[in-house]
Order: structure tokens, then sequence, then C-alpha cells
């Protein structure tokens, strides 16, 4: 059974950092492609970032670019995102989702995670 579990979530003030894990079970994480998505309160979701299983490319929302960090730790079976110098529209929950390269879908997502960015 495949299953996401985030956590590292919270409240922090603007400018300040947090980092999100995801764990990973019940699948070879190594060569899957692995994303952190998030959903504002009243938004849709946005793909923040992504980290391809075979080459660790990395991609990121403008958004978030030179903000954010995404990582893997595929020994671990563990992702990763370092949010650095956080604003209060990063606020959302956080998902870390598993990508299906044959559906060009996600396919598993986690529970998400709760980021406040508020003084």
């Amino acid at each position: 059974e495949v299953q996401l579990v985030e956590s590292g979530g919270g409240l922090v003030q603007p400018g300040g950092s947090l980092r999100l894990s995801c764990a990973a079970s019940g699948f070879t994480f190594s060569i899957y492609d692995m994303s952190w998505v998030r959903q504002a309160p009243g938004k849709g979701l946005e793909r923040v970032s992504f980290i391809y299983g075979g080459t660790g490319t990395t991609n990121y929302a403008d958004s978030v670019k030179g903000r954010f960090t995404i990582s893997r730790d595929n020994a671990k079976n563990t992702l990763y995102l370092q949010m650095n110098n956080l604003k209060p529209e990063d606020t959302a929950v956080y998902y870390c989702a598993k990508f299906e390269t044959g559906w060009q879908a996600f396919d598993y997502w986690g529970q998400g995670t709760q980021v406040t960015v508020s003084s």
C-alpha cells in the first residue's frame, strides 16, 4: 500500500524558514518523480516544485524560485522541501504527491501539512 506522510508544517513569521518532510512507503521511491503541491485558502492547487526520480533534476514555480529547495533522500525514502524567506502568501496546505509517468498525472497524495506565515 502506497503511503505518503508529510510533516514539518507550522506557524512561522514572515522571513522565517521551515523544512517539510514526506515519508514514502509502499513503492520504489527512488525511481519515481515526486512533487510538492500546495493549496492556499480559497484557491486552487499550485505545483510548487518537482523532482525527477532518475536524474534528480528539479523545477520550481516562479512564486517560490530562489526561496524553496526540493530534495530527496532515496536511502530514507523521504522527500523534503526547504522553505526560506517565507511570505504570508505562502500560507497553504502543502501536499507531497507521487507522479505516475504513464498517466502523466499524480496518482497518490499525502494528507497534507499546514503552513501558516503570519506575524
